[in-house]
C-alpha cells in the first residue's frame, strides 16, 4: 500500500471508466476498489482499468476498510442515497454532477457529510482546471470592466431513445441537470467574482422549453438576474447541438472562453480569448499538468480533505446551483413524476423511515392524546412542495419528533404533510396539530366547515390536537366549545385547543367546559419567548411572555405550544445597526430586548453554545408545560435547534436572562 488516497468507484459506465482512466495521472491518488451491481460487471470493469479489489454491490466496497474516498457515479437519482451511504461509511465523497436529483435532496446530502465530518464535493471538472482559475482572477482584476451580460451554453444531440437515461422521467433524464447545471454553475461563478464573491445566486429565474413525450426538457434557454443587474442567458438540451462556448459581456470589453468545459481535452492546455475595446485581441493560454480533468479532479480532493469542502466547488455553491436548477425546472413547468405532489416521495437513503438510537428528543403530555409529544414541534408551513417537506419531516422524525404543525391558511400545508404520512406510514407514531376558524372565518359554522375539509386534505380520520386559529370576542365561548365537543365525541378530535386567546377567554371557556361536563381546553399556542413581542406580525396575534400570563399557566398547568418561540430570528440576527428587516424591527426591536440578547450571548459563550439554543432552552425550562414550535429552513439549522435539548437552564438563570 502506498501513502496515495486510495479511492473507490461506484458504478462500472461510461464516466466511472473515464475517471478510472484519469485516476492513473493524478498525483495522489490511486483506484483500489470498483462496486457494482453484478460481480460479473465488476470483474470486466476491473480487468480494463486494472483494478484490484472488485464488488458485485455497493455495500461491500463501502464496507472495505481501506477504501479512503469514493467516487459516485450511478444515474442521478442515486447520487443522494449513495452520497449519504458513503458519508455514513466514513469515506470522502466527490459526486458527480448533478449533486442530487433536486435541492432538498442536496440539503440532506450537505449535511450528512457534515454530521460524519467527512469530504464532499461535485464533480465539475472544469472547476479544478487552471483555466477557471485564471478566468477568476481576470474577473477579479476587471480586465474587461464591469461584468454585465453572460451566455454560458452546453447542449448536444443526444438522438433520441426514449428508454435510454437521457430521456428517462425516472432517471432524471433532460439537458437541465445533465449538462445545463454547467451552464449555471459558470454563470453564478462569473456573477460572483463581479461582485467580489466566489459565485452568486441569482435573484430572479426565467425560462422557456420544450418538454418531451417523456416528461423531460429537450431544450431550454434560462435566463438568471443577479445582483448589481448582471445578466446570464443558459442554454442547455438533448436533443439540439449548440455553440459551446461561454461569452462575458463587460463595460471595458469581453471575455470568450471556447472550450469551457473540458479544458485541455487533447492537451493539457486551456485557451481564453480577451477582447478589450478598441485593442487587438489577448489569448490566454493556460497550462496544466495532465491531460486528464479527472486527474486534476482528484487532485484538488486530497489537496482539501482535511477542509472538508474545495473552493473550487463548496458546499453552499452546490446547493445554490441545484436550487437555481430547481428554479430553471420549475420556470419551463417540468418536474420529475417522483417530485409531483401526491406521488410515493421516497427517503434519501432509500431506507425505511426509523427513530435513530441516539436521538435524544424529550416529550410531553396533551390531555387527551395517548401519546407523548415531542417537545419540539415542527412548523409545516405550505409552499415549499413534497420533496422539500419529506426531506425535513423525515430528518425530523428521525431525531425522536413527532409532533407537526400546520393550518387551514397555510395553503398545500395540510396536504402535503397528509401525503407524506401515508407515504411514510406513521399516522399513528406521529401527533398533528391542525388549526383553522382564522379571522375573518372564526365561527362555529366555519370551524366546521374548515375542519372537514382540512381532513379531506390530509387524508386522515382525526387529527390529535386541534385548535382555532384566533378568537372572535364577540362570540359566546360555549358556541366555540360545543362545536369542537361535537367533532371530540365523533372521534375526529383527540384533544383541542386555541391559538392567540387571551386567557381570560381561555378562562371562561374552560369554565363553560366544566359547567356542562363537557370537554375543555387542553393546550393553548401563543406566542412565547424570552424576547417580549413588540408589535403583533399578523393581527390578531397574542404573546403570553408577561409576568401575569406566565404565573397563570403556572397555576393552571395548562401547556402552553409556541409560536416564533426564538423570535423570529431575533437571537440570530438581531442587531441595533442592522435594521433591514422591517419585520424583525417592528416586532422585536426594543432596549429590553437587546438586553436580553446580550445575555443570551453570554451565557451561550460560557455553555458553548449558540444565542439561538439559549433562547429556545429558556421555553423549555419553565416551571409549567412547554411545547416550541420550530421551522427551520436546513437540516443543518434543524440540528443546531436540537441542541437547546441538551441545555438545561437553573430557575436562576431563567429570572437573569429575563431581567427578573
Amino acid at each position: 500500500m502506498t501513502d496515495k488516497l486510495k479511492w473507490g468507484i461506484l458504478s462500472t459506465g461510461r464516466i466511472a471508466g473515464m475517471f478510472a482512466k484519469g485516476l492513473a495521472e493524478s498525483k495522489t491518488g490511486e483506484l483500489l476498489a470498483v462496486g457494482s451491481r453484478s460481480q460479473a460487471s465488476a470483474d470486466k470493469f476491473g480487468e480494463e482499468f486494472g483494478v484490484p479489489r472488485r464488488y458485485a454491490c455497493y455495500e461491500d466496497l463501502l464496507a472495505d476498510k481501506d477504501v479512503q474516498a469514493v467516487y459516485i457515479a450511478p444515474p442521478h437519482p442515486l447520487h443522494a442515497e449513495w452520497a449519504i451511504k458513503c458519508a455514513e461509511a466514513g469515506k470522502h465523497i466527490l459526486c458527480e454532477k448533478p449533486v442530487t436529483l433536486n435541492y432538498p435532496q442536496a440539503m440532506a446530502v450537505i449535511e450528512a457529510a457534515r454530521q460524519h465530518d467527512v469530504f464532499f464535493m461535485e464533480a465539475f471538472m472544469y472547476r479544478c482546471h487552471p483555466q477557471t482559475a485564471k478566468l477568476r482572477e481576470l474577473l477579479r482584476e476587471k480586465v474587461i470592466g464591469d461584468v454585465k451580460i453572460i451566455q454560458a451554453t452546453f447542449s448536444f444531440y443526444a438522438g433520441w431513445n426514449p428508454e435510454g437515461r437521457l430521456f428517462s422521467n425516472a432517471l432524471g433524464g433532460g439537458g437541465i441537470l445533465d449538462v445545463g447545471c454547467y451552464a449555471t454553475s459558470m454563470a453564478r461563478l462569473v456573477a460572483g467574482e463581479a461582485t467580489g464573491k466566489p459565485y452568486a445566486e441569482p435573484i430572479e429565474v426565467k425560462a422557456a422549453g420544450h418538454i418531451g413525450e417523456t416528461g423531460v426538457d429537450e431544450y431550454t434557454v434560462g435566463i438568471l438576474r443577479f445582483p448589481g443587474d448582471i445578466i446570464a442567458q443558459v442554454a442547455t438540451g438533448v436533443r439540439l447541438s449548440q455553440e459551446n462556448v461561454v461569452r462575458i459581456f463587460g463595460t471595458e470589453g469581453s471575455i470568450f472562453i471556447p472550450i469551457p468545459w473540458n479544458p485541455g481535452r487533447f492537451a493539457a492546455v486551456g485557451k481564453i480569448i480577451v477582447n478589450k475595446n478598441g485593442k487587438e485581441p489577448e489569448e490566454i493560454i493556460v497550462d496544466a499538468y495532465a491531460n486528464s480533468l479527472y486527474a486534476l479532479e482528484a487532485d484538488v480532493v486530497a489537496a482539501n480533505i482535511e477542509n472538508r469542502q474545495a473552493p473550487e466547488m463548496s458546499w453552499g455553491d452546490s446547493l445554490g446551483n441545484i436550487r437555481t436548477l430547481d428554479q430553471w425546472r420549475q420556470g419551463i413547468g417540468q418536474a420529475y413524476d417522483v417530485e409531483k405532489p401526491g406521488a410515493d416521495f421516497p427517503t434519501v437513503d432509500g431506507r425505511p423511515l426509523r427513530v435513530r438510537v441516539d436521538a435524544g428528543m424529550e416529550y410531553g403530555s396533551i390531555e387527551g392524546l395517548d401519546k407523548p409529544v415531542s417537545k419540539l414541534v415542527m412548523g409545516t408551513p405550505g409552499g415549499n412542495g413534497l420533496p422539500y417537506s419529506s426531506v425535513m419531516f423525515d430528518e425530523y422524525f428521525r431525531c425522536g419528533g413527532n409532533c407537526f404543525d400546520t393550518a387551514y391558511i397555510y395553503g398545500t400545508s395540510d396536504a402535503t404533510i397528509g401525503q407524506w404520512v401515508k407515504n411514510r406510514n406513521v399516522r399513528e407514531q406521529v401527533v398533528v396539530l391542525a388549526k383553522g376558524a382564522h379571522t375573518p372565518n372564526c365561527d362555529p359554522v366555519n370551524l366546521s366547515k374548515q375542519f372537514l375539509e382540512t381532513l379531506e386534505r390530509l387524508q386522515m380520520d382525526y387529527v390529535d390536537i386541534y385548535m382555532m386559529h384566533r378568537d372572535n370576542p364577540e362570540i359566546p365561548v360555549g358556541e366555540f366549545i360545543d362545536v369542537m365537543n361535537q367533532h371530540s365525541r365523533a372521534g375526529q378530535m383527540k384533544a383541542f385547543g386555541v391559538s392567540n386567546w387571551s386567557v381570560e377567554r381561555i378562562k371562561s371557556a374552560n369554565a363553560y367546559a366544566a359547567s356542562k361536563s363537557l370537554r375543555g381546553i387542553s393546550a393553548v399556542s401563543n406566542n412565547f419567548s424570552l424576547a417580549r413581542m413588540v408589535e403583533a406580525p399578523w393581527a390578531g396575534c397574542i404573546a403570553s411572555s408577561d409576568i401575569e400570563s406566565r404565573t397563570w399557566f403556572e397555576n393552571s398547568r395548562m401547556p402552553i405550544m409556541s409560536w416564533s418561540s426564538t423570535a423570529k430570528g431575533f437571537f440570530v440576527y438581531g442587531d441595533e445597526n442592522n435594521t433591514s428587516d422591517s419585520g424583525l424591527v417592528s416586532c422585536w426591536y426594543s432596549e429590553d430586548n437587546f438586553r436580553r440578547l446580550a445575555r443570551a450571548k453570554e451565557l451561550a459563550a460560557k455553555k458553548g453554545v449558540t444565542p439561538v439554543v439559549i433562547a429556545m432552552a429558556y421555553v423549555l425550562c419553565q416551571s409549567f408545560p412547554t411545547f416550541a414550535l420550530f421551522g427551520p429552513a436546513t437540516p443543518e439549522e434543524m440540528h443546531i435547534s436540537l441542541k437547546a435539548l441538551d441545555v438545561t437552564l437553573t430557575p436562576e438563570e431563567v429570572k437573569w436572562l429575563n431581567l427578573e
